[in-house]
């Protein structure tokens, strides 16, 4: 009765939430639920963290479009790319977010990975010097103690070929209170470190949002944002050009837009590209170079990231080329040889 009265939800949204929790794992931080407002039954706070019978429907969904469970060279690791790699550490989090691309990892058990997992991945990247840039994620990459993360950053600061590290974290936005003076502490001791996170919505950069990415900052941390474009929360181009603005005051760049991918139950979040293309031409032109980040498609089958940019170049040959503006101006420049 007392998280009904918190979210606001209706005795229809009440049955909606029990039966879909059949299916679909939920779970919602104090803090994160504390920003709903219960009298908009379309609170884009509550649309991300509150189950919904749309989840239910029959779709075209996967539960891993990016094949992350066939591109795993080693226990916890997903690789694409010639250079990079994910370390899954855990499936916990502070909210299990309705569009989770993970959901099929977020089972009846909290678990962190195995330490021998763990280990066994590290091996793979001591005998793969290639590899300069490595993300650990989950799962919520905060959700490790304190120690399991000083652990985990020395081990990859002993090995010379890893350049940087990332982490993949949720929590500026989910519970920010997660960001402790312990926790600053020991990621302070591991430079460089990039944390990425995700806000989707202006509503979510708080005063406590923006405290924790202060300290994260003074902490040596690089901040990027990966919003998630979602229907019915921020497929607006003047939400998300709001977004951008307020991340870059709290001094978060923004990253990517990803459109969203086509997991099971989360059809219902699904937008076209089109309106992410319109989106991309609201912000190129009108807002600053670094309020603009990459609209991004992850492909199919695990082939990774691929950039959505509307036409700037019209046509081309070998002595000009044929560019049009932000303002939708056509010219003719010349093409060096």
């Amino acid at each position: 009765d007392i998280l009904r009265e918190i979210l606001g939800l209706s005795p229809e949204e009440t049955v909606q939430v029990e039966e879909v929790g059949k299916k679909f794992r939920w779970a919602i931080s104090p803090y994160y639920a504390s920003l709903i407002d219960p009298n908009n039954p379309l609170d884009p706070v509550k649309l991300q963290s509150v189950p919904q019978t749309a989840e239910l429907a029959p779709g075209t969904g996967e539960d891993d479009p990016m094949a992350e469970e066939f591109t795993s060279p080693a226990p916890r690791i997903t690789r694409r790319y010639p250079d990079r790699l994910i370390i899954n550490v855990t499936n916990i989090c502070p909210m299990y977010c309705r569009h989770c691309q993970r959901r099929r990892n977020i089972g009846e058990v909290d678990r962190h990975s195995p330490q021998e997992d763990l280990v066994a991945a590290l091996d793979y990247i001591r005998e793969n010097p290639e590899i300069r840039d490595v993300l650990v994620t989950g799962g919520d990459a905060l959700m490790l103690s304190d120690q399991q993360l000083d652990w985990l950053l020395t081990e990859l600061d002993n090995i010379p070929h890893v350049e940087i590290k990332r982490l993949g974290t949720r929590s500026l936005v989910t519970m920010p209170q997660r960001v402790t003076p312990e926790l600053c502490a020991v990621l302070a001791k591991h430079p460089p470190l990039y944390i990425n996170t995700q806000f989707n919505h202006p509503k979510e950069v708080t005063p406590e949002a923006a405290r924790a990415a202060d300290a994260l900052i003074r902490a040596g941390a690089v901040l990027g944002n990966q919003a998630v474009l979602l229907k019915g929360i921020n497929n607006d181009k003047h939400v998300m050009k709001k977004l951008n603005h307020e991340l870059l005051k709290i001094r978060i760049r923004p990253y990517y837009i990803f459109h969203a991918k086509q997991v099971t139950g989360t059809g219902h979040f699904l937008t076209s590209i089109e309106e992410g293309l319109e989106i991309m031409e609201h912000l190129r032109g009108y807002t600053s170079g670094l309020a603009v980040p990459a609209y991004i498609i992850n492909a199919p089958g695990g082939y990774g990231k691929t950039p959505m940019l509307p036409e700037y170049l019209i046509s081309h040959g070998k002595e000009k080329v044929y560019i049009r503006t932000w303002e939708k101006r056509v010219f003719e420049y010349p093409n060096a040889q």
